[in-house]
Parts: C-alpha cells; sequence; structure tokens
C-alpha cells in the first residue's frame, strides 16, 4: 500500500471512531524487544510492589487502608499511563502498580459489600479505568476483567442457590452479550456524531475486551470440549463445584426448554441478519447451514449466543473478533459430547446427522463450483474433473491434495492406534488394580463410572507436576492372583524379579492410572457397580491399557 492510501485509510479509520486521532501509521518497535522489555519491567515491579506492601502492609490490614492505598496506586497508574510519551519499559512498571490498586480496591470492597455488589461496583471501577487510559491492549484487558465481574455478580456465593447456578450463569453472559451489542449500537448512533473520535476508538477496545471475556465464558458455561476434557481440570474448589454442577446440567425443565428457545432464537437472529448484510450468504447451501445451526442450538443453550457475535463481528469485517467466535461456537459444539442430561444415543444421532448433512452441502457447493470453473475453461458443463481421473494429482489444486493427505493420515493415525491397543491386549501382561474409594456423588454419571485406583498418595507426589519431560512410571508387585501394589517411582534402575513397570496418564489436573472412567452402555449401571478392580493389560515398556472392571473375587462381572 502507498503511503498515500495509507493515510487515507487512516483518516477514514479516525473519521469512524476506529482509531484515536493521534494513532500512528505503524508500530515501529518489534514484538521481541516489547516481549523482553515487558518482562524485564515486571522482573523489576515485583519485588518494589512487595516491599511497598511490607511496609504498608499495617496500614492495609485495619479500617480504610485498603481504600486509601489502592485508590492513591490506581491514580498513579492511570496519571502516569495517560502519557502518550511514555517509554514502553516505564509503561510496563507502571501497569503492575495498575493491578495492585485494582486488587487493593476489591480487597475493600469484598470484606465490607455483599459479593454481589463488589463486583459491580469493581466492574465499574475497571470500565472507569479502561476509558481513562489510552492504550488500547490495556483497555482490552481491563473491559474483559469488567465483563467476568458483571457475570461474578449474579454467582450465589453462599452456595444456597446452587440449583439456579446454571441458569444465572446463562442469563449473565447473555446480558454481557446485550450490553455489548447496546454499546456497538450506541457507538455507530451517538459516539460517530458527538462524541471526539477518541472517546469512540476507546469504546472500540473496550468492547472488544468485553466481548473476548463473554465469548470466554460462553465457552466455559458449556463444559470442556471434545477429548479437552481428559487433560485439563476446573480446579478444585468453589470453582470447581460449579463446573461440576454445570456439567451435569441439573435444571428443571421450563427453565433449561427457555434456554433452548432462546438459543434457537438468537441462531435464527444471527443467521437472518448475516443473510441480510451478506449477499453471498442468500443461497440454498447457505440456508442449510444456517439451518443445521439452529437445529443445534436447541441441543446446545449457549451455540445461539456466540453465533450473533460470529454474525455481528463478520458483518462489521472485525475478523479476530469473528474468529474467536467462531472458536467459541466450535468448543461449544464440542462440549455437547460432555452433556450428561442427553442420552449417548441420542448425542450421536445429533452430531452424525449434522455432519451429514454439512458435507452432503459441501459436497453440492463443490460440486456447483466444479461445475462453473469447467464450463468456463471451455469444457462441457456438467462435468467435473475428479483428481483421481486424466492428470492424476498433479491436476489437483493444492489445498484439495492438502484435504486429501490430510484424510489419509487421519484414518492411518487410527488405525495404527487401533491395532497397537490390540496388540497390547492380546499380548500385554493381565494386572488387576484395586478401586480405592470414590465420592458416591460422583461414582455413576449417565454412561459412564468414575474410578480412583488405589495408589499411594506420596508415590504420586513424588511424579511431580503435570509440566514435566515425561510420564512418569510407577514400579508395581503382584500377588499370585495378579493384584499388584505400587511400590516406588522408576528412576531407570533395573527391575528385580517379579517387579513391573505402569506408565501414568495425566487426566484432570493429576496423574491416573491409564484412565478415571469406565464407559458402559446406557441401563448397565448395576452391573458394574460391585466393580472392586481393574483389569488391565501392561507390555514391558509400561503401557497400560483398561479392559475391563473385576468384582471383589475378581469374577468377571
Amino acid at each position: 500500500m502507498s503511503d498515500a492510501r495509507l493515510a487515507a485509510a487512516l483518516r477514514r479509520a479516525i473519521a469512524e471512531g476506529l482509531l484515536p486521532a493521534t494513532a500512528p501509521a505503524q508500530d515501529d518497535r518489534p514484538w521481541p524487544v516489547v516481549l523482553l522489555t515487558a518482562f524485564g519491567a515486571w522482573l523489576a515491579a515485583i519485588p518494589l510492589i512487595g516491599l511497598a506492601g511490607l511496609l504498608l502492609a499495617d496500614t492495609m490490614r485495619h479500617g480504610p487502608g485498603q481504600y486509601i492505598v489502592g485508590v492513591l496506586a490506581l491514580a498513579a497508574a492511570i496519571y502516569a499511563l495517560r502519557r502518550t510519551t511514555l517509554p514502553l519499559f516505564v509503561e510496563q512498571l507502571i501497569t503492575p502498580l495498575l493491578i495492585v490498586g485494582m486488587a487493593l480496591l476489591g480487597w475493600g470492597l469484598f470484606r465490607d459489600l455483599p459479593e454481589a455488589v463488589a463486583s459491580a461496583v469493581l466492574a465499574l471501577v475497571a470500565l472507569g479505568s479502561a476509558f481513562a487510559i489510552p492504550r488500547p491492549w490495556l483497555r482490552v484487558v481491563l473491559a474483559a476483567a469488567a465483563a467476568a465481574l458483571a457475570a461474578l455478580a449474579w454467582l450465589p456465593w453462599d452456595r444456597s442457590g446452587w440449583h439456579d447456578a446454571l441458569v444465572r450463569f446463562w442469563l449473565a453472559w447473555h446480558l454481557d452479550l446485550l450490553l455489548w451489542a447496546a454499546a456497538g449500537g450506541a457507538q455507530r448512533s451517538l459516539l460517530g456524531e458527538r462524541w471526539s473520535p477518541r472517546a469512540s476508538a476507546a469504546v472500540e477496545s473496550m468492547r472488544a475486551g468485553w466481548l473476548l471475556a463473554t465469548l470466554l465464558g460462553l465457552a466455559w458455561w458449556s463444559g470442556m470440549t471434545f477429548l479437552v476434557g481428559a487433560s485439563v481440570s476446573p480446579g478444585g474448589g468453589l470453582a470447581g463445584e460449579l463446573f461440576g454442577r454445570l456439567a451435569q446440567r441439573d435444571v428443571g425443565g421450563a427453565a433449561m426448554a427457555a434456554m433452548r428457545v432462546a438459543s434457537v432464537l438468537l441462531a435464527v437472529g444471527a443467521a437472518a441478519w448475516a443473510a441480510r448484510r451478506w449477499r453471498s450468504l442468500q443461497t440454498p447451501a447457505a440456508a442449510g447451514v444456517a439451518l443445521v445451526l439452529v437445529a443445534l442450538a436447541w441441543f446446545m443453550p449457549a451455540l445461539g449466543a456466540s453465533l450473533v457475535a460470529l454474525s455481528a463481528c463478520s458483518v462489521g469485517k472485525r475478523w479476530r473478533l469473528a474468529a474467536s467466535a467462531g472458536l467459541t461456537a466450535a468448543w461449544i459444539v464440542g462440549g455437547f459430547y460432555y452433556q450428561l442430561a442427553w442420552p449417548l444415543a441420542t448425542k450421536a444421532a445429533v452430531l452424525v446427522a449434522a455432519g451429514i448433512v454439512l458435507g452432503a452441502l459441501a459436497w453440492l457447493a463443490f460440486r456447483g463450483h466444479g461445475v462453473a470453473t469447467t464450463s468456463s475453461a471451455g469444457e462441457p458443463a456438467g462435468s467435473m474433473k475428479l483428481p483421481w481421473g486424466p492428470g492424476g494429482l498433479r491436476s489437483m489444486p493444492v489445498d484439495r491434495l492438502g484435504i486429501v493427505a490430510t484424510a489419509l493420515l487421519v484414518v492411518l493415525a487410527a488405525n495404527l492406534a487401533i491395532w497397537q491397543k490390540e496388540d497390547l491386549i492380546a499380548n500385554g501382561q493381565p494386572v488387576f488394580v484395586a478401586i480405592a474409594p470414590s465420592d458416591p456423588r460422583s461414582l455413576m454419571q449417565g454412561d459412564y463410572m468414575r474410578l480412583n485406583f488405589r495408589v499411594p498418595p506420596q508415590l504420586l507426589q513424588d511424579a511431580g507436576g503435570l509440566l514435566e519431560n515425561e510420564r512418569p512410571v510407577m514400579v508395581a508387585t503382584k500377588d499370585e492372583r495378579g493384584v499388584v501394589s505400587f511400590v516406588r517411582l522408576h528412576q531407570g534402575e533395573p527391575l528385580a524379579a517379579g517387579e513391573l513397570r505402569i506408565e501414568l496418564t495425566p487426566m484432570h489436573g493429576d496423574w491416573v492410572v491409564v484412565s478415571d472412567a469406565w464407559s458402559f452402555a446406557e441401563g448397565e449401571a448395576a452391573r458394574w457397580a460391585p466393580a472392586k478392580f481393574g483389569e488391565f493389560r501392561v507390555d514391558a515398556k509400561g503401557h497400560a491399557l483398561l479392559v475391563g472392571l473385576r468384582g471383589a473375587d475378581l469374577g468377571k462381572l
């Protein structure tokens, strides 16, 4: 782009309020320099803040000390960050001071006010700070924090209202989305005409942060997505308990039906808005995709809101936010796999049907595109060159060749994994591991059983955290029945006679023996409830596979 065109584009962006009046044409600071400078500034700031905290500890413990120090720290940080010529190192040095000020205010507010009121007040403080600081990235972060605090105001902090926590948070994140849309309307109708471009640019950055937090909240509300729940844990305490409630979807029929209807209406509105503003979507194929998404929105109450964000951001050509909304929608669809309120057969039927319809629509669109392309090249209309026809793979475009190669690799990897498991089942050493007592509230959940194999806690502590380079391996011995006892962590030493190795697996933020769950067909809970041992196959390298459960006398269930 030439300098004249770049200057004209900047002028249009400033006139529309997307950039401040003093927006530079380019940030000439390489990102590695910015990252290293920020890292050095934070290393220097943290000890200074810690020293100040020690000196003012008595003042902040009693009376209004938190408010005084917090307001002073926040005001000083805002005053310094408002300077346009602030060096990068100083900017990053002051940012921790801003965080400390917000944290001290939150400390005092949550101590003296009801938690919901304190969350709302702190959200307003974060929004005010974001508007006052002319730093786009800080505005995004502070607005995201404000959106999260606004949603937390709906949380039943005393845990007496857990029965409606799911509905509360669904309403909270949808209210956040409504406020985001209202701010966009106000920005277009009011700020662009009556306010300065700087104010409009501030609202634009704050809306971006608010939406990102809202999308993250919708994804979190929907639970873990497919294949992520096996390696990521929501944690314990209040967050873990709330996440467990959300995963179980323990909501009355009327409330859940209302959320599903709202999700469908939002999905319909998103599709209609996108089709109205984007003429290329006014096709039968696009309408078919919209119908599939509307149908999925019935089963996934958070999907409609994410589709609204995707539609609005795509129409407004805010592609990064649109990509975030699309990723959220994909996460929500993947999370449908873990929704225990639906039978496994129903979930499979819904997803398979959606996949078939979308695949058929894609094939029809691809076929139509191929017909148009060959006709324009002088070939008979209706003919289509297949990739395995004349010319072979050499005539296939790179993108189609990549799709074919990826599909072949997926099939190859899946069959290789199946072969490895079958080989381990056939040739592995059979051993049995005792099942430790488990929380009876989560022993049976729908179509799987929660397992907790008996491993000495000290050995799990010796295994270290999940960030280790390799998976830990336990050394075990087995008795004449084949029941193993874990004795120590393997450190590479030779095994003694009768010893074997069993590799641990990361799952839900901890190390487990292969798996923490046993899946079974619906209606078979009574069959598997008496299980006392897990039946494994183990090879010489310690790779183990759970193949069954046994009763107290090692009898098959």
